[in-house]
């Protein structure tokens, strides 16, 4: 992996970006706008899922106008995210901090993607409540996302990179 990483960091193309301020600063925009809309969308279903947000409308049509900002903000966050991760692949490959938000924020797109699937199958139109078994996949899926949000802000802070 080592050998992945320095040709990350060498790549002409990935280095003029994060060697730019302006860019950089783009990408780090793109980033956090990607990871709102990821996170926001999925957690506006969750909480309707929990009878909290958007009471007025079905579960299910939340759900289908929200997921597809569900993966806008994913391919944004993707794509800007590993752009950023070539700037210092090295030191981010080995930073045990920044593995632990990898694997984080994969188990909550598990959860989200679960949640995606299942949607239409909670939803029981003769009654107004949602099965329990679907409260707790939605309030699980809120706290791995409210700790993917706390790890990732803890990269810099403990491994010093990024």
């Amino acid at each position: 992996m080592q050998h992945f990483y320095e040709a990350l960091l060498h790549n002409p193309f990935l280095f003029y970006i994060n060697s730019s301020v302006v860019l950089s600063a783009v990408m780090e925009v793109c980033h956090y706008a990607g990871f709102m809309l990821l996170v926001g969308s999925i957690a506006i279903v969750d909480l309707r899922i929990l009878g909290v947000a958007a009471r007025n409308r079905t579960v299910t049509s939340l759900a289908q106008d929200l997921f597809p900002w569900t993966w806008v903000g994913f391919a944004f966050a993707l794509v800007s995210g590993f752009v950023m991760f070539a700037s210092d692949a090295p030191d981010f490959g080995r930073s045990w901090v920044f593995q632990v938000k990898v694997l984080w924020i994969i188990v909550a797109l598990i959860f989200g993607i679960a949640v995606q699937w299942k949607v239409p199958s909670w939803e029981r139109p003769e009654s107004h409540s949602m099965p329990i078994g679907a409260k707790l996949v939605a309030l699980i899926s809120i706290v791995l996302w409210i700790g993917a949000i706390l790890v990732s802000v803890e990269v810099p802070a403990i491994s010093g990179v990024g």
